[in-house]
């Protein structure tokens, strides 16, 4: 007979491999329709479509610009600049992924002096909510300091490997108004910041600096990894819309 642990842990794997998959299935629609609205931005209506808001809400949640390549960079105004930070601060993509991180350390009974129940979720909730709004806070001040623009640009290589060395750099580098790339102060700081100023709240078992400096890398290490995706969502939408063209009105 299974035990208790070994059943939630299969849960646990469960509702990992489930949100994988629909993460998966979700980031393939998003390439296609990423691609779409792209080509169709030239005639698209006034009012955006359902379809074009959640295209709109990854691009904001993700960070990038769109499917537009590097050397077609512009640098932001401030007043672009603090309209997309708002955005993120409200983007509905950013609490779906808070509530299930908060579901994910609910199973995990982390940390454990929180309890389970709707008051345990919650905290977890909240920590995680002010994890993130510390770091993209802190990341939008010192990025309108300091000219530095956080967002992903396509490389527009034609190389694999140059390709995959552009995505995982880009999740540490910034770009100046004149287009030069350089480590980004505001995104370290703003991830720093997150990890750190989050231990304040948090109970002993996830208090020390310890624990802030593996937050910290685990959210660095993520930023890293992602880029890829993010490098290679426009071509996977573009091969979508290959294989499976529209057809003719």
């Amino acid at each position: 007979m299974s035990t208790p642990v070994g059943r939630r842990r299969h849960s646990i794997q469960a509702t990992i491999r489930t949100f994988a998959y629909s993460v998966a299935n979700l980031m393939l629609s998003f390439g296609l329709c990423l691609v779409a609205q792209t080509q169709d931005s030239a005639n698209a209506p006034q009012d955006p479509t359902p379809v074009q808001r959640t295209v709109n809400y990854l691009v904001n949640y993700l960070n990038m610009a769109g499917a537009t390549k590097a050397q077609d960079f512009k640098p932001l105004t401030q007043s672009e600049r603090t309209k997309l930070y708002l955005k993120t601060m409200v983007n509905p993509l950013g609490y779906v992924k808070t509530g299930f991180s908060a579901g994910i350390d609910q199973w995990k009974d982390k940390p454990t002096e929180w309890e389970q129940g709707a008051s345990g979720y919650g905290k977890r909730f909240a920590n995680i909510l002010g994890q993130y709004s510390i770091q993209r806070t802190v990341t939008f001040g010192l990025s309108s300091a300091l000219h530095e623009d956080n967002r992903y640009f396509n490389s527009g290589k034609r190389r694999f490997w140059s390709r995959i060395g552009y995505a995982v750099s880009s999740g540490m580098l910034a770009r100046s108004d004149d287009g030069s790339r350089h480590i980004s102060v505001s995104q370290l700081g703003g991830v720093a910041a997150g990890a750190f100023l989050s231990r304040t709240w948090q109970p002993a078992s996830q208090s020390s600096l310890g624990d802030g400096a593996v937050s910290f890398g685990i959210t660095m290490a993520s930023d890293l990894g992602f880029g890829v995706v993010k490098e290679f969502l426009p071509d996977i939408g573009r091969a979508i819309q290959n294989k499976h063209p529209k057809a003719p009105r």
